[in-house]
């Protein structure tokens, strides 16, 4: 037996991630910035007792996710000190630091992003470092993911490429064999992340979203619609 797998599962109008682990005690959690629900249940526990305990949360998990469905979240970034920004699912506070370097970006523990600019850097130059960074990190997950899906879907990819675009997660171009990426997706889980990918390799097998699209992507990401349901609920674009 694995000593862990996930599912996607729904109690009511609740869906959530489920994941079976070797561990002793149930550990029920709510993640911003959509209040996505996980749950880390013992191996040894069946569905109908993991039921009843959600059951019996309901009301703790609807409190938790209307705390960040009532944050109000500036329309536009500033970049400044006390922002809340998210890296791969994960909110952060920023914290910009000035000083006489070149501009550089760390996670410090699971709290903060400290940004470093010269002094004096206005909101744009602060913009420009952030998305530096962005693109830096998002660059390492997807040649991780590329590399790994176009063995697993069995196409050829002559080139993937970064870009922030206002409408749209990702594109393909078939003539091409080449994948565009929204910067913005290194803000999302990284799972959405990997459907995003998934989807355009598919088009090179599919150019429409048809059937047949569908049944591919159900074939090589059976949870693509619970993903593309949560990426759905994020803001494309908030800076532009």
């Amino acid at each position: 037996m694995k000593s862990e797998n996930s599912q996607k599962i729904v109690v009511g109008d609740l869906q959530l991630d489920l994941v079976r682990k070797k561990i002793k005690n149930l550990r029920l959690s709510v993640h911003p910035p959509n209040g996505r629900i996980r749950l880390a249940a013992p191996l040894r526990l069946n569905d109908a007792a993991i039921r009843l305990f959600l059951i019996s949360k309901i009301g703790w998990i609807k409190k938790h996710q209307s705390k960040f469905e009532s944050q109000n979240l500036p329309s536009k970034n500033e970049y400044v000190s006390g922002e809340s920004h998210y890296f791969f699912g994960n909110r952060y506070l920023l914290n910009v630091e000035y000083h006489d370097a070149k501009p550089s970006v760390e996670l410090r523990d699971t709290t903060c992003i400290d940004l470093y600019v010269r002094t004096g850097s206005n909101e744009a130059q602060r913009e420009k470092a952030i998305k530096a960074w962005y693109r830096l990190q998002l660059k390492e997950q997807v040649s991780i993911l590329v590399a790994k899906w176009t063995q697993i879907i069995g196409v050829d990819l002559e080139d993937w490429r970064i870009k922030r675009m206002k409408t749209r997660w990702g594109s393909c171009s078939r003539r091409h064999k080449r994948i565009w990426i929204n910067l913005e997706l290194a803000q999302p889980p990284i799972h959405c992340l990997e459907f995003i990918i998934v989807h355009e390799l598919t088009h090179l097998l599919e150019r429409h979203h048809n059937d047949r699209f569908k049944a591919l992507m159900d074939g090589f990401m059976p949870q693509w619609r619970a993903y593309k349901q949560e990426l759905n609920q994020f803001v494309l674009s908030r800076d532009h």
